[in-house]
């Protein structure tokens, strides 16, 4: 019944962020079949993420900085970026900025769940270590998302000679503000929490803000606005 426990909650967080975040699509809410599609998608790229994560630690020997920005964040963030924009980027679904929020989100929780998952089950954690992991690194792959996401909604819908750029940051922030957060917390193993906190805080605020953008942006915002005119 403890072990029961403990997957729920492991897996409790991805859902319930997910759920959240689809329901702050505010003008043209995406197909289920499509956001949960793209959930499992982030819970496959677990398996190749572990084989790559495992080649490079043998091959280069580790190190913080190494593992931090290469191994954990570069590996992760390039997967769920590659098959963002090889399935999803050109799909007739993707109609508005937000829409790459939500699916950079939904393959970012998709993965977290899964090594929510693994984390509970191989290291018997308890009900207080899989909180504390719904607060930071699950609430942390969101926030990555969003940033990935947003960026790829600019590239998306900007003008031709911005898309390359936009795409490009689309990987690069949300690598580099996952690395901090591994850095973090490789080399405070015991303050961590004051440096934790306040990255967290900042990525929410600057993640809600992100969200306010692309709906704001949707080109379903005056339709949306007739309509309640027309009622």
């Amino acid at each position: 019944m403890l072990l029961l426990s403990v997957i729920t909650s492991a897996v409790a967080p991805g859902l319930a962020l997910l759920i959240f975040f689809y329901l702050k699509d505010k003008y043209d809410q995406e197909p289920l079949h499509m956001v949960v599609k793209v959930f499992l998608l982030g819970l496959l790229i677990v398996f190749p993420v572990v084989i790559i994560q495992r080649g490079l630690t043998l091959g280069l020997g580790g190190g913080v900085f190494t593992d931090s920005f290469l191994v954990s964040a570069g590996v992760e963030e390039a997967l769920k970026w590659f098959v963002l924009y090889h399935m999803i980027y050109n799909h007739t679904e993707f109609d508005e900025p937000y829409d790459g929020i939500l699916y950079a989100v939904a393959i970012s929780l998709g993965f977290a769940t899964l090594e929510n998952v693994m984390y509970a089950w191989y290291s018997h954690a308890s009900i207080g270590s899989m909180i504390m992991r719904a607060l930071l690194p699950v609430s942390g792959h969101a926030m990555f998302g969003v940033i990935m996401g947003y960026h790829m909604g600019r590239a998306k819908f900007s003008i031709s000679g911005r898309k390359k750029g936009s795409l490009a940051i689309s990987l690069l922030l949300p690598w580099l503000w996952h690395g901090i957060y591994d850095f973090i917390l490789s080399t405070s193993p015991n303050y961590w929490i004051w440096y934790i906190v306040p990255l967290m805080a900042l990525l929410w605020y600057g993640g809600m803000g992100k969200v306010a953008q692309a709906n704001n942006r949707s080109p379903f915002k005056l339709l949306k606005r007739e309509e309640e005119v027309n009622l």
